[in-house]
């Protein structure tokens, strides 16, 4: 295991499933070693507005969805990046029990519980009806994509410095796993020439 520090930054939209995953498996990895974990908001709106092959039905869903992130960048602005964390722990833990596609009223629950939870002021609900935050949002969205070009989702990491899509966990990893697959991402992360691993998902992510 390396003794070098690490500093993470992830970026995430709150409602993709794989984003949650990666979230978790950074936090079972920094209760073991010392991990810097920066967070930031992206858009799974953003990512799919200019695609033409995304299905009628998943561009709806995400376009239904968008509130949360509009709410996290809200939250940014108002409060700083230092706030972002607590919010998506909170919100996801919510959200994240089991998998389904919760409806637009759901994410106002879900948003509304967790500014109660976390003592923050009730109007940043109003975030996810609006717009007046979505310049700001792809600001965000936008530098996250900046290293790793258009061709990827959520979540994006950028580990010591190096910026790739992934990792895609369909479970989070935990104690010595979580360590294992960290280590791996770190290595591949510190080889300059390294690139891509993927597969086809034949599965529904478990948050457990």
């Amino acid at each position: 295991m390396s003794a070098r520090p690490a500093v993470v930054d992830l970026w995430f939209d709150p409602v993709c499933p794989y984003s949650w995953t990666a979230s978790r498996w950074l936090e079972e990895v920094r209760a073991r070693l010392p991990l810097e974990v920066h967070h930031h908001v992206m858009s799974l709106y953003l990512l799919n507005e200019r695609r033409t092959d995304v299905a009628p039905e998943y561009r709806r869903n995400v376009e239904d969805s968008r509130g949360p992130s509009r709410v996290a960048t809200a939250l940014v602005e108002r409060c700083g990046e230092e706030a972002l964390g607590a919010f998506y722990t909170a919100f996801g833990t919510l959200v994240f029990d089991v998998w389904r596609r919760p409806t637009s009223a759901e994410y106002h629950v879900a948003v509304r519980s967790t500014l109660a939870s976390l003592g923050l002021s009730a109007d940043l609900e109003d975030a996810m009806e609006t717009d007046e935050h979505d310049e700001a949002m792809r600001r965000s969205h936008d530098a996250g994509l900046a290293r790793v070009g258009g061709e990827v989702g959520t979540p994006t990491i950028h580990l010591d410095g190096t910026a790739f899509y992934g990792p895609v966990l369909n479970a989070i990893p935990r104690g010595d796993d979580a360590l294992r697959v960290f280590e791996g991402a770190r290595l591949l992360a510190g080889y300059p020439e390294f690139f891509e691993l993927k597969r086809t998902r034949s599965r529904p992510p478990v948050f457990t």
